[in-house]
């Protein structure tokens, strides 16, 4: 495959979203959205300029996946600011567990009886699609770091910590389909893939996270030093948080959310006040880097300034991956079987689902229905799909489970993506006048 197409087509696509950049805003249209179509004109569904295929150029689309999912993760880690003993917290990790366990056995159901694909794979395709996305949801994530509101922290914690917890199912499917050791019994499985790979991601990410945020504050405030480069240190601290969780047989993905969040506690147990909005603009520019040894700003600087940079890493991975979406898409994926199971899964099985798992919760109904609709599928799904297929999936069972896959992403970019702006004004009109209310 040669890269010149991909070079001279990049180059336009970026130019042209710079140029309709304040157009995006004022319409209900996404960045996503302009992405995909661009990606269509390019691929075969298109002009033909531009090919790519999981089944034969996974080596290529892993790894770019793989590394945009890691800066997501560790973007929506920083992101979350609240304690953790706030009952956000735990209603994320409920949507990540029970939701994600819900989710993958309707899926496992129905790919079984459905669509007929052996159990292992079956598993496999749920497990691809359960996770929902942390690079595409921005528009309902929270929107910085003192964004307390419940339902985008809710969405947010659930994108971090679902991306790592739909793994093991991944696994899990490839040993069932005698592609991965998962041990007599599946005691293998338990033991190393779901409980160990779990709890040492997560604990990888929190101790690196915290030793790191530590010593740099330390440094700065008492000896004014490892001031600057302060992408030098997001790209560091994803990167040696992601490569000992492997080293470790752990959960990458885990490990960098946890490392976001523990960065993020640290500046918050180490701050008398809040990030205001002009540490957040200013963090990480070159004429403020006075602000990064001031001891009461220091800590809201080097955290502000580390989501600043690893945001915009996250734009540019978006625009590329969602191109690389488009560009994949083929005229047989827009037949009504492909699409019907497309809008099963938005429409019927994401709500079927969170409403299972928020049964008792004390989320108001107008929350409830906004987390069943906003599980926006996305990167991670091709992320997971590219490891399968790297790691043994093959034949007809890959190709259905690429071509509903594609489709699902795609189907989601368009309604998520058209959707979220005017939903998520609405929620803050009827959020605000709902506070106006209260005594």
């Amino acid at each position: 495959m040669t890269l010149v197409p991909w070079f001279v087509a990049g180059g336009a696509i970026l130019i042209a979203i710079a140029l309709i950049s304040s157009l995006l805003h004022r319409s209900p249209l996404s960045t996503a959205i302009i992405c995909l179509g661009f990606g269509v004109l390019l691929g075969p569904a298109g002009a033909d300029l531009v090919r790519l295929d999981f089944m034969t150029d996974d080596e290529i689309l892993e790894p770019l996946t793989e590394v945009a999912v890691i800066i997501s993760l560790f973007t929506a880690g920083l992101q979350l600011r609240l304690p953790l003993d706030r009952k956000e917290w735990r209603v994320s990790v409920r949507l990540a567990t029970v939701g994600m366990l819900l989710t993958v056995a309707i899926l496992t159901f129905l790919g079984v009886y459905a669509l007929g694909l052996p159990l292992g794979a079956a598993i496999i395709l749920g497990a691809v699609l359960s996770p929902t996305d942390p690079v595409l949801a921005s528009d309902v994530q929270v929107r910085h770091s003192t964004d307390s509101d419940r339902l985008r922290f809710v969405l947010t914690g659930e994108a971090g910590f679902n991306d790592g917890t739909a793994f093991p199912f991944v696994m899990l499917g490839l040993g069932l389909l005698g592609m991965h050791d998962i041990g007599a019994a599946g005691w293998r499985w338990w033991a190393v893939d779901l409980l160990w790979a779990t709890t040492w991601g997560l604990a990888v990410g929190a101790l690196f996270g915290t030793i790191v945020a530590r010593i740099v504050l330390h440094l700065r405030q008492h000896h004014e030093e490892a001031v600057g480069l302060d992408n030098f240190l997001a790209v560091g601290l994803i990167s040696f948080s992601y490569g000992v969780a492997l080293w470790c047989h752990a959960y990458g993905f885990l490990a960098v959310f946890a490392a976001g969040v523990a960065l993020r506690r640290v500046e918050r147990v180490s701050s008398s006040a809040p990030p205001t909005d002009a540490v957040r603009q200013a963090a990480g520019s070159a004429e403020a880097t006075g602000l990064a040894t001031d001891r009461d700003v220091a800590p809201a600087y080097m955290a502000e300034a580390v989501l600043n940079f690893n945001a915009q890493l996250e734009r540019f991975a978006e625009v590329m991956l969602v191109v690389v979406v488009g560009a994949m898409l083929s005229p047989e994926m827009f037949g009504p079987r492909i699409l019907g199971w497309a809008i099963v899964l938005l429409l019927v099985v994401r709500p079927l689902a969170i409403s299972l798992s928020l049964t008792g919760s004390r989320l108001s109904r107008l929350e409830r229905h906004y987390i069943a609709w906003f599980g926006i599928r996305g990167i991670g799904s091709l992320y997971y799909l590219s490891y399968a297929i790297a790691h043994g999936l093959a034949d007809a069972p890959a190709e259905d489970i690429v071509n509903l896959t594609l489709a699902t992403v795609a189907a989601s970019i368009i309604l998520h993506g058209a959707t979220a702006t005017p939903l998520m004004n609405y929620y803050s009109r009827v959020t605000a006048r709902d506070r106006g209310s209260s005594p």
